[in-house]
């Protein structure tokens, strides 16, 4: 075991649920992030149950083993979380972190049945051009692994996962790139419905334009921003580190 790379994943994963919350992108105690332990790839880290993410620190994360049993930590996750994340981490090895979020706007979107995110609408967008997909099924009721079986199939190779009036899933390599996707689609939703209020008409990116802005995106451009990010969760709240 690496306790330095475990310390620092750690540290990521407490700080994004901290980040969530100053930018208005959690709901309630629920909602779920999630990562792959850098030294135990077959463990996963994720958000303590019934937990405000204000108050997640890096050493009430819970680790889960493979047959969804806690080994560490405060709480262990919503059954929700674990059905949803455990399946997209086993078909995705390249999504070591998981996002699952309500964020307003988000889930705004997911609920137009007239609309999808149009990727060509804005800075923010076009770093997902090509890169969403859509699940068109909502079921309240999650009875086991099959729902986020099915929501990975959906998803593919995706980043990001639009879910019927249910928010979205946003995964990546890194916590740095999963949550910078998480800020920057909330962004975008919302920037788009803004500007089509009223029945305005957008005026859209080119498509050459968007789609070099998606291919910079997916190889990590601007990926220093979360740590300019964390530095605020270390001055402003630094007992996410305990």
């Amino acid at each position: 075991m690496n306790s330095s790379v475990d310390r620092q994943a750690r540290l990521e994963v407490a700080a994004a649920h901290r980040l969530a919350v100053m930018h208005g992108l959690n709901e309630g105690v629920w909602n779920h992030i999630s990562l792959v332990s850098p030294s135990e790839p077959e463990n996963i880290l994720i958000s303590p149950g019934h937990t405000h993410w204000g108050q997640v620190k890096a050493s009430t994360l819970a680790l889960m083993a493979p047959d969804g049993k806690m080994i560490s930590g405060e709480r262990p996750p919503i059954r929700a979380g674990w059905i949803i994340h455990h399946p997209v981490h086993k078909a995705r090895p390249d999504a070591k972190c998981v996002i699952h979020v309500h964020a307003p706007y988000t889930t705004a979107m997911s609920i137009r049945g007239d609309m999808k995110l149009e990727t060509r609408s804005s800075q923010q967008a076009a770093g997902f051009h090509d890169d969403v997909a859509y699940y068109e099924v909502y079921d309240g009721v999650l009875a086991d692994e099959s729902e986020g079986e099915n929501m990975a199939d959906v998803l593919g190779d995706k980043r990001i996962l639009m879910m019927r009036n249910h928010g979205a899933m946003i995964v990546g390599s890194t916590v740095a790139r999963a949550y910078l996707d998480t800020y920057q689609l909330e962004r975008a939703c919302m920037y788009q419905l803004l500007a089509v209020a009223g029945g305005g008409e957008m005026a859209l990116i080119p498509e050459e334009v968007a789609a070099e802005m998606g291919r910079l995106a997916r190889a990590g451009q601007n990926i220093e921003h979360f740590q300019g990010m964390m530095r605020l969760v270390d001055e402003k709240e630094p007992d996410y580190a305990h």
